[in-house]
């Protein structure tokens, strides 16, 4: 798998990172969210470069121009309900994509909150056969949700090419995703790589629940 890691060049992306962080800077759930969208979009432009491109005849009001554009048929797919905010600002980049949503969720099965267990429950996409697969989820904590997201997307076909982007992605989940994909060509796009998971599987420094963060707790 391969790994472009954002923070390692210093760039405005470290600035909304480290408002996303601020416990202060987190009680105004818009610019909270806000923020999310301005890393999205500021990914979705890095990820433009990996696109495939072919020249094209756009005739303007004077004469005739030749443009390069992509040629990917994108759709963008998201873990609801933390990622839709992510997933908005990709839209607006690729505004020409479509997009797909999965239910899926960790529970804990035990009463200490140690023993994780993943669970899906609602799945809508369009035909994936031959598309370019973006999976946008702010958080990338053990990996386990967003591999089983994306193997419940195949039911929908096989896609051409499946980049992944996470806003904060611990490192232990890279781990787990570069094994469960270590026969497939997938990408990974990060804002900043945390070291740790806790022991409630939370990224650490992290952010807290982005989900929560976005929207308010939920019961």
């Amino acid at each position: 798998m391969k790994i472009i890691n954002l923070a390692e060049q210093n760039t405005i992306v470290n600035r909304f990172v480290a408002e996303l962080r601020d416990a202060d800077y987190q009680r105004n759930r818009h610019l909270f969210r806000r923020n999310i969208e301005r890393i999205g979009e500021m990914m979705a432009y890095e990820i433009s470069k990996q696109l495939d491109y072919s020249p094209k005849q756009i005739v303007t009001p004077l004469a005739t121009a030749t443009v390069s554009t992509p040629d990917d048929e994108i759709v963008v797919a998201t873990v609801i309900r933390a990622g839709v905010p992510l997933q908005e600002a990709f839209l607006r980049i690729f505004d020409h994509a479509d997009a797909a949503f999965v239910s899926a969720y960790r529970y804990y099965k035990d009463a200490a909150h140690t023993q994780v267990a993943i669970k899906t429950e609602y799945l809508a996409s369009p035909d994936l056969n031959g598309k370019t697969l973006l999976l946008v989820d702010p958080m990338l904590a053990t990996g386990g949700s967003l591999e089983l997201s994306y193997r419940a997307l195949l039911s929908h076909g096989t896609p051409r090419r499946f980049i992944i982007a996470a806003v904060i992605a611990a490192q232990q989940g890279i781990d787990f995703l570069t094994k469960a994909f270590e026969n497939e060509d997938v990408t990974l796009y990060t804002a900043v790589i945390d070291p740790a998971l806790n022991d409630k599987k939370y990224i650490v420094p992290g952010l807290g629940d982005a989900g929560d963060l976005c929207y308010g707790e939920k019961i």
